[in-house]
C-alpha cells in the first residue's frame, strides 16, 4: 500500500503541546495554592513529560523517517537543527535560574542551595545531566528532559533503522513498542524501587526511550492510514487518559492512552480540526517549549515576589493570587519565545544554511553535498 500524503505540519498535535506544558506547570505550582487538597490528576502532572516524549518520536518520524530510510538523511544537519531548536533557551534559562537564585539568596529568601550547584554545571551545559552524569538536580531542573531528548536525538538513526524496517507492519510495531514499555516499566520498578516515569537526572535518558519508540511506532500507523472518525477517537482517548490519571491508575496506562490521543489528533486533517488548527491554538503550541522551560525561573521570581507582597512566608497564596501567577506564565513564555528562542533558532539555522550554500558554490560543478536537513524544523 502506498503511504498517504501527509501535510507539512500537524496542527492539532502542535496545539496539544500546550496542554501538556500546562499540566506540568499546574503540577509544579500546586504546592503554592493555599488549601489545595490532594488531586490525582494534578499529582500525575509529571506525565505531561511522557506526552512530550511520545510526541517527539511521532513528529520527528513524520519529518525525518522516510529520508533516513531512503538514505537522504544528514545526521549532522539533523543534530544541528535539534541544537538550534533546544539549546539557546536551555542556556538562557540555566543562566536565568542561576541569577535569580543568587538574588534570592542575597535577599534572604529560602532557596535550595542545589539550584546553583557548580559541580552540576558542566553536565547541564553539555545537556548530559539526565544521563547519570550530574551529582545533583541543579540549575533549571526541568531541563533534565531536554537532556533526555538530546539522548534520543543522538540515537535517532537507530530508531529510524528499526522502525523503517517495520513500516509494512505498523500494528505489530505499535504492539511491540507498547509491550517494550510495559516490560521496561515493570522491570525498572522492581530493580530501582520507584517508577521510571518519576526518574529525572539519574535515569532520564532511559525514561525517554520507550515513549520515543512508541511515538515512532504510532507514526507508522498514521503513515499507513490515519484513523477513521478521528474526532471521536480523540474525545475517547482524551477522556480515558484524564480518567486514568484522575483515578491514579498505573502510569503506563496513561502513557499508552496519551499515545492514542496523539495518533487520533494527528489523524485530524487541518481543514477539519476546527479550533485545534486555529492560529491561537497553534501559537500556544509553538510557545509550549518556552512555557515548560521558564516554569522554574518564573516560579522563583513570581512566588518570591508574591510572598513578599502578600506577607506569605509559607509561599502559599489564595486562589486569585495563585491563578494570576499561573496565568502570567504563558506571558513570560511568549516573551522568551520571541526574544530568545525564535530569533536564536533562526540565526543558528541561517548559519547552517549559509555554510551549506558556501559548500555548494565551492564544490566542482555537479558535485552536490548531501542535504543539511530534511523537511521543516519540527516543533518537537
Amino acid at each position: 500500500m502506498t503511504p498517504v500524503q501527509t501535510p507539512a505540519d500537524l496542527r492539532p498535535i502542535t496545539a496539544l503541546r500546550f496542554g501538556a506544558a500546562i499540566w506540568v506547570a499546574i503540577y509544579t505550582f500546586w504546592e503554592n495554592l493555599a488549601g489545595a487538597g490532594p488531586s490525582n490528576l494534578v499529582a500525575k502532572g509529571y506525565l505531561g513529560v511522557e506526552l512530550f516524549f511520545v510526541l517527539s518520536g511521532f513528529i520527528l518520524s513524520h519529518v525525518y523517517l522516510q529520508a533516513a530510510g531512503e538514505k537522504r538523511f544528514s545526521y549532522r544537519g539533523f543534530l544541528w537543527a535539534r541544537v538550534a531548536r533546544v539549546y539557546p533557551l536551555h542556556l538562557f534559562t540555566l543562566i536565568g535560574v542561576g541569577l535569580l537564585a543568587t538574588v534570592a539568596m542575597a535577599a534572604g529568601m529560602g532557596v535550595d542551595p542545589n539550584v546553583r550547584n557548580w559541580a552540576a554545571l558542566p553536565a547541564n551545559l553539555l545537556m548530559v545531566h539526565a544521563w547519570g552524569l550530574a551529582p545533583v538536580a541543579g540549575w533549571n531542573h526541568p531541563s533534565w528532559s531536554i537532556s533526555a531528548e538530546w539522548f534520543a536525538y543522538l540515537c535517532f538513526p537507530l530508531f529510524a533503522f528499526v522502525f523503517w524496517r517495520m513500516r509494512a507492519r505498523p500494528v505489530a510495531a505499535a504492539l511491540g513498542a507498547a509491550a517494550f514499555m510495559v516490560i521496561l516499566y515493570f522491570g525498572f520498578q522492581q530493580v530501582a524501587g520507584f517508577s521510571l516515569t518519576e526518574a529525572t537526572i539519574q535515569w532520564g535518558a532511559l525514561r525517554i526511550v520507550p515513549c520515543f519508540a512508541l511515538g515512532c511506532a504510532l507514526y507508522l500507523i498514521y503513515r499507513r492510514a490515519p484513523l477513521k472518525a478521528p474526532w471521536l477517537c480523540s474525545a475517547v482517548s482524551f477522556g480515558l487518559m484524564v480518567l486514568s490519571a484522575a483515578l491514579g491508575l498505573w502510569d503506563g496506562v496513561t502513557v499508552l492512552l496519551s499515545g492514542a490521543l496523539i495518533l487520533s489528533l494527528a489523524s485530524l486533517p487541518n481543514e477539519r480540526a476546527g479550533w485545534l488548527a486555529s492560529r491561537p491554538a497553534v501559537y500556544l503550541g509553538e510557545i509550549s517549549y518556552s512555557v515548560y522551560m521558564v516554569c522554574v525561573p518564573w516560579k522563583l521570581l513570581s512566588v518570591g515576589l508574591a510572598a513578599k507582597l502578600f506577607d506569605a512566608p509559607d509561599k502559599q497564596f489564595q486562589i486569585f493570587v495563585w491563578l494570576a501567577i499561573v496565568a502570567l506564565l504563558p506571558v513570560a513564555a511568549a516573551s522568551s519565545y520571541h526574544l530568545v528562542e525564535r530569533p536564536a533558532r533562526k540565526a543558528l539555522r541561517g548559519l547552517a544554511e549559509k555554510k551549506a550554500h558556501s559548500a555548494i558554490h565551492n564544490r566542482p560543478h555537479g558535485d552536490m553535498p548531501k542535504q543539511l536537513a530534511t523537511g521543516r524544523d519540527p516543533v518537537a
